[in-house]
């Protein structure tokens, strides 16, 4: 008679990232483009693999995947005789390479444009961002054989600094994604110190090859890097969605002419002002915005520059007060040299002589005094510069070049510059998370790094396409599930999902050549979750007795 044993492994959230990698046929789309590599891990798999280590936010190293896999259910999550042990750094390494060796921007594009189908989504907006990612070590120009033009390596330099570390060299990488919902589905790495002004046109243009003639094209919506002559030019058959910059002459007559009184109501603390201009010989409608909880901060900021400014002032007078000029000349010639530096109030000044003698104590019998000259201020607010530097706060202008208010109307063009800081920007910071792979970039090789910058995009793929599943199955059944503080909503994020997911486990009954498992801890929230994000991630978190090892 045989005997049983038991053993149990943390499934956790995993399931969830599994599912919608298996649902996108995330492993399938990989090896489709990479090809077979005769291994026991195949590059797909070995890429899922990372994309799960990525989700597990435990922020360990690539190095240390084994020991992630240690205590998981590894053929449930990757594939049929898959064990911890083959997902080593050479096993992932290997698949890097094969990665870098087709491309990753066309290995990413493929799994992204799959994903999209799969989950019948269409792109009406694109927003497009870069970001920098700091990098430890010397990284040499690479040395890297470049077969083809898809394979140049990067180049890992000192460049502008987004992470405010410019003590360190720096990968770029160009993310472009779709919509309001933060799916990235375009995403290309970049040398450390390329410009956005130049990047964000070629990503547009490579990112918008892909479409047909006949296709209608996405808006490419981007910041105000996007926005100069020769980048319009160069995007003229392209529409587009953008922030003006405030350096433009005729932006700043816009920003400082236009009153609120002037502009209408464009929804709760907004108000709008719309005018068709020509810029870069090509013609555009821009769109004035205020927003009352950016003037509130605006006026918030100036009150804070202002104040430290009258302090730094007074204590300059003072010690100023101190000093003895020889000459009228030169106490007024100070004061003037003092007050250009200030930016918010001007001088009310005052220079009086002061009779004194040379000698300290009792002068002697007939002893003349020198006249010496003291220099007396005080800073006033400069009223009419500061009405004028009022006048902007609060105000932003939105370009584009759709003139066709029926297919981009004013309140949608308003909302879709504004979901530009949820969407990439959001992104970005979910891809320098601590927990994430920042930690990672330990890889010497930089074409290993721009794979590496790949597979965190995956992994935001799939993180933002979970989530993207629960919020619109919510608002379709007319359901909530409670957040953080236990309030109900309909847009949780998908981090907070994972952790109400914490503690689920696998139990695993050997019987002989039979093995039962048994899922562990579930709830009724749970249940209730896997019922949203569909049968395929809820086929991992249910029982099942089989006489082989998992089949996925």
């Amino acid at each position: 008679m045989n005997r049983s044993e038991t053993s149990t492994q943390q499934l956790d959230h995993l399931g969830i990232v599994a599912g919608i990698c298996q649902q996108i046929d995330l492993i399938g789309q990989i090896d489709q483009i990479v090809g077979t590599n005769g291994r026991k891990v195949s590059v797909g798999q070995a890429i899922q693999a990372m994309v799960l280590n990525g989700l597990g936010f435990v922020n360990r190293p690539l190095y240390l995947t084994p020991e992630f896999y240690a205590n998981k259910p590894v053929e449930v999550l990757i594939g049929r005789g898959i064990k911890a042990e083959d997902l080593n750094d050479d096993s992932l390494g290997r698949a890097l390479d094969a990665v870098y060796r087709v491309g990753v921007t066309q290995v990413f594009a493929q799994v992204a444009s799959h994903a999209l189908y799969v989950m019948n989504i269409r792109v009406r907006f694109a927003h497009t961002d870069t970001s920098a990612f700091s990098l430890e070590g010397t990284y040499a120009k690479p040395t890297e054989t470049v077969e083809d033009e898809k394979t140049v390596p990067i180049q890992i330099t000192y460049g502008y600094s987004k992470d405010h570390r410019p003590d360190l060299k720096q990968a770029m990488l160009g993310l472009i994604c779709a919509n309001t919902s933060s799916l990235p589905i375009w995403l290309t790495a970049l040398d450390g110190n390329c410009s956005d002004k130049k990047s964000l046109v070629a990503l547009a243009q490579a990112y918008l090859k892909q479409f047909k003639d006949a296709e209608e094209t996405p808006y490419i919506v981007a910041d105000s890097a996007l926005y100069s002559k020769e980048n319009l030019k160069t995007l003229s058959a392209v529409k587009w969605v953008t922030h003006v910059p405030v350096t433009l002459k005729q932006a700043q007559q816009l920003l400082t002419e236009i009153e609120q009184q002037q502009m209408q109501v464009g929804g709760k603390d907004y108000f709008y002002y719309e005018r068709t201009v020509t810029y870069g010989g090509i013609e555009q409608r821009w769109l004035l915005v205020l927003s009352e909880p950016k003037l509130e901060r605006d006026v918030k900021q100036l009150n804070k520059a202002v104040a430290k400014e009258r302090d730094q002032a007074n204590k300059t007078l003072k010690q100023l007060g101190r000093e003895n000029f020889s000459c009228e000349a030169d106490a007024r010639l100070a004061l003037s040299r003092l007050a250009e530096k200030w930016t918010y109030h001007r001088l009310e000044s005052q220079v009086k002589p002061h009779s004194r003698h040379a000698q300290v104590g009792r002068p002697r019998v007939g002893a003349q005094p020198i006249v010496v000259w003291k220099a007396r201020g005080k800073p006033m607010l400069d009223e009419k510069r500061l009405a004028a530097l009022r006048a902007p706060l609060g105000k932003y202008i939105i370009a584009t070049n759709e003139l066709d208010a029926q297919k981009l109307s004013t309140a949608e063009l308003l909302g879709v510059y504004k979901d530009q800081n949820r969407s990439v920007e959001r992104d970005f910071r979910f891809l320098k998370d601590p927990l994430f792979f920042a930690a990672s970039f330990y890889l010497k090789k930089t074409s290993r790094i721009m794979s590496l910058l790949m597979v965190m995009g995956l992994s935001l793929l799939v993180y933002a396409l979970a989530e993207y599943v629960v919020r619109t199955q919510l608002v379709q059944q007319d359901q909530t599930i409670p957040n953080q503080v236990g309030k109900a909503t309909k847009t949780p994020t998908m981090r907070r999902i994972f952790q109400m997911f914490d503690g689920i486990d696998l139990l695993i009954i050997q019987n002989g050549d039979i093995r039962l498992t048994q899922i562990l801890n579930l709830r009724p929230i749970h249940h209730q979750l896997l019922v949203l994000l569909g049968p395929t991630i809820q086929r991992f978190y249910m029982p099942i007795t089989y006489r082989q090892s998992w089949v996925t």
